[in-house]
């Protein structure tokens, strides 16, 4: 026996191997531990401080330093009006909440993805110190540490075997799924490597996993300086890139600023041009008169300026960062619940525009689990459950499974669960689990051949009693189909009798079928007697000749997830382009892509990894459009492919679990990890897929455009209320009425349509038909034509209602009867700010429908409610700070036909873009 087996049989330690208390702290002295270092997380106030550098919040900073500048002056007696002390509050209010909305959800979402790391790092290793074994965590291993490696242990660090041999899985590190040989190094072995060549037979390095069997490795390179940590410190120096949102709303902050200034110095232009000439008739004398009196000259120009400032502050919708922040904290809330943690806001907002996704086989579409799927005896028949196959017949298959294989049943009844072994021979356990005919009690096993890659089988021989199957020697073996059944003549019938066979080419038809379908298949086989030698090539192991009998072949595949051929087909028809990526062969994901959808029509193009290196990235832009897989693919095609993608303004999301993928999840727009994968790779994305499922994508997406869509209608409805008020406020002076709204009456619009409306729109809930729409190009503008025509119809008719409202005598005859013109001003008031409400109706769906989904916003009815309470208060108490003095009913109908009249007109808008639409379609 093995020390290595003592030591795994025994639990106790022996001298000679490992480092002592003394020598390990020396060490970490020396080289450190194996510590990596973690990624620098920003405070909350820092992380605070960083979005006040936010576009936006830039503006409303100016435009709340001016406003309190104004507030000041008008109480210092500088200016002749009255400003609002609660309008700069206001602002200061939306800014603040803005900022700390989204800063604390985002914050609040990194802690608990940093919970998860430290979960992940929380690892026990089995390490030799002071001459026995001890369980330590993973971070106070050192260089020169001896580590016991065993079955289902992922490797710590980086360093070479001494004793032992394992099969360990690489994927993580270099894609590549096969399993890699390790065994101990030889005592002459020189490490002369300069490079990182994950086939080396005895290194092992940190992040693998070992599929099968026990061995000690040394510790030659621990924490940042392994393969693992220089991956990861390469992935903290990565600049932060522009969402495409952020790149849209740049813009339009900018379009916002550029109107509101122009909008401003036009209106106080013309008020200017009323004081100064219309008011003195165009008379020279009279405007030399007035000019002057420089006081009044003085006074005039200040309120022209300050009318000017007012527009432009009104222009500026601080509602908007507000708005982003409360949808994107009640969306990630939502996600979380649905198993997507978001790591970062900017991640949820471009997962919207996605229109390009590569995304992993394993485990994200497919199940990432082995299971048999069918198992068919010598004569052809099939059966689904290890249950169905006869008990004669079964008895032998138990055997099979049970006695020729290195996994391991634990536990009882429906908890048992395999582990050890390979993947393969964990799932063949977990086909038969729960069965009672593992082959009886007195099983002897007296030889055995390990599988590997190379003679592609595995046997055991047994003696003893096998549970009425057979008292004699027998020889197990399980296998390649292409290694057994040439050596079979006979096979097992349904009631285990030895029956001569001669079904060979059906079967083999019917193994390129399943194959067709990608599943794996193997044979069982058996002979009596023993394995002639365990150590010689496949003809000396085993005797020649046709004389085998097979109990059958089984079919095992990873099984495509259900719900991933639904999701895949809703996220294509969203316009987004799937590409599958695997390091399986091409043929097994030519058929795993038919089954899910993704190949369908001849121009598919199906590449493998060599054949895509042969392409040049001009070659590949051609093409791009229509590849759909890329079979084994290695860590470097990732990210040769999402660099491409962008080129061309695709905006990429990918999908990955490994260290190996960790730098293409960086440079996509938007990274995807895996909750089962690597700390690695979840630190260099923005989004963790909790269940690793493709559907969790799906749903990431819908969020996405959810949240781009409450941002489009709070747009719309905002940039409606601006073009008016700039309208009216431009053309009314030059008609000769000065002030269609106080000032204080515009700095309540601008606050209750920005602040309130925010929190009415932020709301909105995620429907399945945005699922239908495209996806927006990177450098598309976030104000579609649709948009523009919904924002000028509802400004120009609001402009032309205010017209006839201030201007018709058949208005102001209805108004004038008690107060004059204080009770037309006072009505236009109302009616402004009822329009506004009426139209959040119209911004807030595309549709004819305008309580289309309503419920799923409970707090937009709420909060328009409480604006129209709030206004009709004024309307009666506002007298002395907004000039407000009262309503009479017939007065109040007139206000509430002309401000409902604005959804009729917004429904004819409607009903003439969907029948353009329906024509042209």
């Amino acid at each position: 026996m093995s020390d290595v087996e003592r030591q795994d049989g025994c639990g106790n330690g022996r001298a000679g191997i490992g480092l002592t208390s003394v020598e390990a702290w020396a060490s970490k002295e020396k080289f450190g531990d194996n510590r990596l270092t973690e990624r620098k997380t920003k405070s909350f106030w820092a992380a605070l401080r960083e979005n006040f550098g936010d576009p936006m919040i830039k503006i409303l900073c100016a435009a709340l330093v001016i406003n309190m500048l104004l507030v000041i002056a008008s109480y210092l007696g500088w200016v002749p009006d009255k400003m609002a002390w609660y309008e700069p509050v206001g602002i200061a209010a939306a800014i603040l909440l803005a900022t700390f909305v989204s800063t604390l959800s985002e914050y609040r979402n990194e802690n608990a993805f940093r919970k998860l790391q430290e979960e992940a790092s929380k690892i026990q290793c089995k390490i030799y110190r002071d001459g026995e074994i001890k369980e330590l965590p993973i971070d106070g291993i050192v260089t020169g540490d001896a580590i016991l490696l065993q079955s289902g242990d992922k490797v710590p660090a980086d360093g070479v075997l001494i004793e032992g041999a394992l099969k360990v899985d690489q994927s993580a590190l270099n894609g590549e799924s096969k399993e890699a040989a390790k065994t101990a190094v030889p005592s002459d072995y020189k490490d002369e490597e300069t490079a990182i060549h994950f086939l080396n037979p005895y290194k092992v390095w940190r992040g693998a996993v070992v599929v099968s069997g026990n061995a000690v490795m040394r510790v030659t390179v621990v924490g940042d300086r392994s393969v693992y940590g220089e991956i990861a410190k390469e992935l903290q120096t990565e600049e932060e890139r522009d969402t495409p949102l952020k790149i849209k709303l740049n813009a339009l902050a900018k379009g916002i600023s550029r109107f509101g200034y122009i909008g401003g110095i036009v209106i106080a232009i013309a008020l200017l041009f009323q004081r100064i000439v219309l008011a003195n008739h165009g008379n020279i004398s009279e405007i030399a008169v007035y000019a002057s009196n420089w006081t009044h000259l003085l006074s005039d120009l200040i309120h022209a300026v300050m009318l000017a400032v007012i527009i432009i502050v009104m222009a500026v919708p601080e509602g908007l960062p507000l708005m982003i922040a409360i949808v994107s904290a009640l969306n990630m809330g939502k996600m979380l619940k649905d198993n997507v943690l978001v790591r970062k806001i900017a991640g949820i907002e471009t997962a919207g525009s996605l229109n390009m996704l590569f995304s992993d086989k394993t485990g994200t579409i497919t199940k990432g689990k082995l299971e048999v799927v069918t198992f068919a005896d010598g004569a052809g028949t099939e059966y689904k459950r290890f249950k169905e196959i006869p008990d004669g017949l079964r008895r032998y298959v138990s055997l099979a499974i049970f006695h020729n294989t290195d996994a391991v049943l634990s536990g009882e009844g429906s908890q048992q669960k395999a582990i050890g072994g390979n993947g393969t021979e964990r799932a063949l356990l977990t086909f038969a689990a729960g069965s009672s005919s593992s082959g009886g009690n007195a099983i002897a096993i007296t030889e055995k051949i390990p599988f590997n890659s190379h003679n592609k089988f595995s046997a055991t021989t047994i003696e003893g009693d096998a549970g009425g199957a057979s008292d004699a020697t027998l020889t197990l073996i399980k296998g390649a189909p292409e290694k057994l059944l040439d050596r079979c003549g006979y096979y097992l019938d349904k009631d285990g009798n030895k029956m001569k066979w001669s079904g060979l080419a059906e079967l083999n038809r019917n193994i390129d079928a399943l194959a067709a379908r990608s599943i794996r298949v193997l044979a069982f086989a058996m002979y009596e007697g023993k394995i002639v030698n365990p150590n010689g090539s496949i003809d000396d192991m085993l005797p020649e000749g046709d004389g085998w009998t097979l109990a059958g072949v089984i079919g095992i595949r990873d099984e495509v997830r259900p719900e991933s051929i639904t999701a895949i087909a809703e996220v294509r028809r969203a316009g987004v382009q799937v590409v599958m990526i695997t390091g399986d062969r091409k043929e097994t994901a030519v058929a795993i892509a038919r089954e899910v959808g993704l190949l369908k029509d001849r121009d598919d193009i199906v590449l493998t990894s060599d054949e895509l290196a042969a392409l040049s990235d001009e070659e590949v832009k051609a093409d791009i459009a229509s590849i759909k897989v890329v079979a084994r693919a290695l860590p470097s095609d990732k990210s040769r492919l999402v660099k491409i993608a962008q080129e061309l303004n695709y905006v990429v999301g990918m999908t990955g679990d490994g260290v190996n993928d960790s730098p293409a999840l960086k440079k996509a727009d938007v990274g995807f990890a895996m909750g089962g994968g690597t700390e690695v790779a979840k630190e260099a994305s923005e989004i963790v897929i909790l269940d690793d499922n493709f559907n969790s994508i799906d749903k990431a997406i819908l969020y996405g455009r959810t949240i781009f869509n409450s941002i489009r209608k709070f747009i719309v409805f905002q940039l409606t209320i601006n073009v008016s008020a700039v309208l009216i406020n431009f053309a009314a002076p030059l008609l000769g009425q000065e002030n269609p709204l106080t000032i204080t009456q515009i700095l309540w619009v601008n606050l209750v349509m920005d602040t309130l409306a925010a929190l009415a729109f932020g709301g909105e809930p995620a429907l399945k038909r945005f699922m239908r729409e495209q996806p927006k190009r990177r450098d598309e503008g976030i104000v579609s034509p649709s948009m523009w025509s919904s924002i000028l119809t509802g400004g120009l008719w609001t402009f032309a209602l205010s017209l006839v409202f201030l201007f018709t005598a058949f208005v102001r005859d209805r108004f004038t009867a008690v107060s004059g013109n204080d009770t037309l001003h006072t009505g236009y008031f109302a009616f402004f700010v009822f329009t506004a409400v009426f139209n959040a109706f119209n911004a807030r769906t595309e549709t004819l429908n305008l309580f289309d989904n309503i419920r799923g916003n409970k707090g937009f009815l709420r909060i328009l409610s409480l604006i129209i309470m709030i206004q009709v208060l004024l309307v009666y108490a506002g007298r002395q700070v907004f000039n407000c003095f009262g309503l009479s009913l017939p007065q109040w109908g007139l206000v509430l036909l002309f401000a409902v009249s604005i959804i009729p007109v917004d429904l004819v808008r409607k009903a003439i873009i969907f029948a353009r639409n329906m024509r042209d379609n």
